[in-house]
């Protein structure tokens, strides 16, 4: 197998995907605009070649990226990048150049939130009233008909950047003022409860071979605005609501040999609701937790699935693993040394995030695991305790 991976040093674990797919077989190209002497030594054992491009958002330099790894290695294979952003670019090079995988005229309906709507219906899983916010008079509207609070999104990407809770007419004047030009928004009902997710692996024959769940302490959307910690459990067990509502979503939306991350709400009175869909590894060091809870290779498993159509497990959950990060202008009642000192038995791991990752994932972050998820909860609460 010929496998183009884009942007293969951006998120950091593209190495290691990079990696699996390697000892799995595949001859792995990557197209980047890093410098090759910047790449990891990881990556750079991995990759077969590398082609470096100045701008990645120049599809005229990526497709003749392409044309010269056809000219030299045959015929590719796969073209992936497992990163939302590259969506559509993914989409437009496999269509292009007919590769394996979502193409360009279905891919809108993966980013745009409006469209993901016909499929949740499709599948039968409750979701979220929503209307195109492109108006004062339209967002009244609805507001008439589902209240206050609402929230507004942009209709496209994922995240929780430009997501506000909306409660009253000053407020929503307050939105129309300020809304950015030329991006589509979209309204919701507000819901209160905290998102859940469904994610994992799904094979060609668009069999579930993986899947896990993690549930946020918190909301993203007030994490993002208010500029605060956050934290997340990856479970042992998954809910069996959660996990028919999101194996009846993957049915919708026939996915196939991909990564997938399900956003769903869990309200207090346990109805479970759609959110959102993503062809891509869940973020926020989740592959990494879903390894800790399961002791797999998450990476190594997906390149089996990828290059040899391999099913492995059963996976059996052991472990609860957490997720806990802490932002650089709070004021922490306990220091990182004394974090080490007292939940050291259950660390995994620790180190600073990203910048670019920074407003949802914090400035630095922890990941524990324990079969006591008591003692995690701990855990999570002494890492984020506050000076008076």
């Amino acid at each position: 197998m010929n496998f183009v991976f884009f942007s293969p040093h951006f998120p950091a674990n593209g190495a290691d995907f990079c990696d699996r797919l390697r000892k799995a077989g595949a001859t792995v190209l990557g197209i980047g605009d890093a410098p090759y002497e910047t790449l990891g030594s990881k990556l750079k054992t991995a990759l077969s070649e590398y082609y470096r491009v100045a701008d990645m958002e120049d599809y005229d330099a990526v497709f003749r990226a392409m044309g010269h790894f056809i000219h030299k290695w045959g015929r590719i294979d796969r073209f992936e990048s497992l990163n939302e952003h590259w969506l559509e670019l993914e989409a437009n090079i496999r269509t292009d150049f007919n590769i394996f995988g979502t193409k360009l005229d279905f891919v809108k309906n993966l980013k745009r939130k409006s469209r993901m709507r016909a499929f949740f219906r499709k599948s039968g899983v409750e979701t979220i009233p929503q209307r195109k916010c492109s108006d004062r008079a339209g967002a009244m509207t609805f507001i008439r008909r589902v209240g206050y609070p609402v929230v507004v999104k942009p209709d496209s990407g994922s995240g929780a950047s430009n997501t506000f809770k909306i409660s009253n007419t000053k407020e929503l004047d307050q939105f129309f003022r300020d809304k950015p030009e030329g991006v589509s928004f979209v309204m919701e009902q507000f819901i209160e409860g905290l998102v859940v997710t469904f994610d994992g692996l799904v094979n060609r024959d668009a069999e579930v071979v993986l899947a896990a769940s993690h549930r946020y302490d918190q909301s993203v959307m007030e994490v993002v605005n208010r500029d605060r910690h956050m934290s997340y459990t990856c479970f042992p067990e998954i809910t069996p609501a959660v996990e028919e509502a999101g194996r009846k979503i993957l049915k919708a939306f026939d996915v196939r040999e991909r990564f997938f991350h399900i956003e769903l709400f869990e309200t207090r009175d346990k109805r479970v609701i759609a959110l959102e869909v993503n062809m891509r590894p869940p973020g926020a060091w989740m592959t990494d937790a879903i390894n800790y809870t399961f002791d797999i290779d998450v990476y190594g498993e997906w390149a089996d699935m990828v290059v040899k159509d391999a099913a492995g497990g059963p996976y059996k959950g052991k472990y609860f693993t957490a997720y806990a990060s802490r932002k650089r202008h709070l004021d922490y009642l306990h220091s990182h040394e004394d974090v080490l000192a007292a939940h050291g038995d259950k660390i995994v791991h620790h180190q600073a995030i990203e910048e670019v990752f920074s407003r949802a994932m914090g400035n630095y972050a922890y990941q524990m695991r324990s079969k006591d998820q008591k003692a995690l909860r701990r855990a999570v609460d002494y890492i984020h305790a506050e000076k008076a």
